[in-house]
């Protein structure tokens, strides 16, 4: 699996005693933070530049994901069968589902991360992970065109799978990085759970619980920040005091090359966040879900209506 970040040595993910899996999930329609708590262990240990724990359920705030499912797994595996998104729910006839772990990993550019898709940007795309992709809000005039949709609505949308946009902000304990995870509510509590688990070494003490994704805030995490984006651009890595201005020009343009990172910043504690993100996103499995689709669902109870009525006259 492409780890970003990781050379060819190994590398370890630290961790404190004890472990601690993916958290439950967020608040239900943008409420307050879950939390962090850890519904299972998690080990967290590395191998090959990827990290492993034990899978935990977590519990979906916010809109249900297209497949009909409620919950997600930390530490999972992802996959099954793509579906399409059925009539009567957002985005129907799109493609969900079927993304894995193996390839959650995207690149610093919005609208990475989509298997077997080149992207800049995230319109008009599907949902191979079910997640929806992250709205950075703002307006036009702030940066390329591609950056801004209105498709998925505003980061405080409560019908996103997982709840409204949050972000989690991790100091390092030494040198001065400041580094933020952004996602939908649930994904963010459940990650921060599991980077404090294989991190803590690494990480001030001062850690405060998630907070809304304020577009507004001249403070908040933005796009040129970006370090890495995860699960079809669903989730990103921003980094305060980086400014990648190629992601700020042409929608198109793939021509400029990315900013290379500040040579302060603690690649040990960069290192360790993006491969936990990696192993420990919650994923959705279609092969496990339990939507079925609304003519399929009338067929059976006219079957079954046909079933009865049959078996009344032959008692």
């Amino acid at each position: 699996m492409y780890v970003p970040f990781i050379s060819t040595s190994k590398r370890n993910i630290y961790r404190r005693k004890g472990g601690g899996g993916g958290g439950k999930g967020g608040s239900s329609g943008g409420g307050k933070s879950g939390g962090g708590s850890s519904s299972s262990g998690g080990s967290g240990r590395s191998s090959s530049g990827s990290g492993s724990g034990k899978t935990s359920s977590v519990p979906l705030s916010g809109g249900s994901a297209a497949s009909g499912s409620r919950t997600a797994t930390a530490y999972g595996n992802g996959g099954g069968k793509s579906i399409t998104v059925p009539a009567g729910q957002p985005f129907a006839g799109r493609t969900a589902g079927s993304g894995t772990r193996n390839n959650i990993y995207g690149t610093q550019t919005y609208g990475s991360g989509y298997p077997g898709i080149a992207s800049r940007g995230v319109a008009g795309l599907g949902f191979p992970f079910f997640f929806w992709p992250l709205t950075w809000g703002a307006g036009l005039g702030y940066g390329a065109s591609y950056l801004h949709t209105h498709e998925y609505g505003d980061p405080n949308n409560s019908s996103r799978p997982g709840g409204p946009m949050y972000a989690a902000t991790l100091p390092s304990a030494t040198q001065n990085t400041t580094l933020h995870i952004i996602s939908d509510n649930t994904t963010v509590v459940s990650l921060l759970s599991s980077v404090q688990s294989n991190c803590s070494s690494l990480l001030s003490s001062s850690i405060s619980s998630p907070v809304p994704y304020n577009d507004s805030d001249p403070s908040a995490p933005r796009p040129e920040q970006a370090v890495q984006y995860y699960r079809a651009s669903s989730i990103a890595l921003t980094l305060d005091g980086y400014n990648d201005t190629a992601a700020l020009t042409g929608g198109n343009d793939t021509t400029q090359q990315d900013v290379p990172l500040p040579s302060w910043v603690n690649m040990t504690l960069l290192d360790c966040v993006n491969q936990t993100i990696g192993a420990a996103a919650p994923l959705i499995s279609s092969a496990n879900t339990r939507w079925t689709a609304p003519n399929q669902q009338m067929v059976g109870f006219v079957a079954l209506g046909w079933i009865l009525w049959t078996l009344r006259f032959r008692i």
